[in-house]
């Protein structure tokens, strides 16, 4: 993988000491006068009659860091931002644990607040990420994003 391409991945569920941290560590940058965050958190759905007890996350790992390395330079050439940080789970996720962390910084709300929306939406449309549904009986299928 190339340098400047960021791993996006975390073995295992995102910790809320995670995300303390990293907005802890924006307050020595004064230019930012906005963040916004995106949580994805697995929930227990129940899909015919049986319950979702965690999501195991795989992906094409080169490939959704290198399609998510994309999604950033254009998202700061079409917005004006600071700082931007992609966070996704990989492995077993329990219901209720956090998945996707996603946190935008800029100088004004409007352009944190828009770019958010739209990078998330591209990030699930586009990042080969893949869920498997486990259910309580053990079971499993795979996720259908929406």
């Amino acid at each position: 993988m190339k340098k400047n391409i960021k791993d996006i991945f975390t073995e295992g569920a995102i910790s809320p000491e995670k995300i303390a941290t990293s907005i802890a560590n924006h307050q020595s940058k004064t230019g930012i006068g906005a963040h916004d965050i995106f949580l994805g958190q697995v929930r227990a759905d129940t899909i015919d009659g049986k319950e979702v007890t965690a999501i195991e996350f795989t992906a094409q790992r080169e490939m959704a860091n290198q399609v998510c390395h994309d999604i950033r330079e254009a998202m700061f050439q079409r917005f004006n931002l600071h700082c931007m940080h992609i966070y996704h789970s990989i492995g077993t996720v329990k219901t209720g644990e956090l998945c996707f962390f996603v946190f935008v910084s800029g100088a004004h709300r409007n352009d944190v607040f828009e770019a958010l929306q739209v990078l998330v939406h591209e990030i699930k449309a586009k990042v080969p990420i893949f869920g498997k549904e486990i259910f309580e009986d053990a079971t499993h299928q795979w996720k259908v994003n929406n």
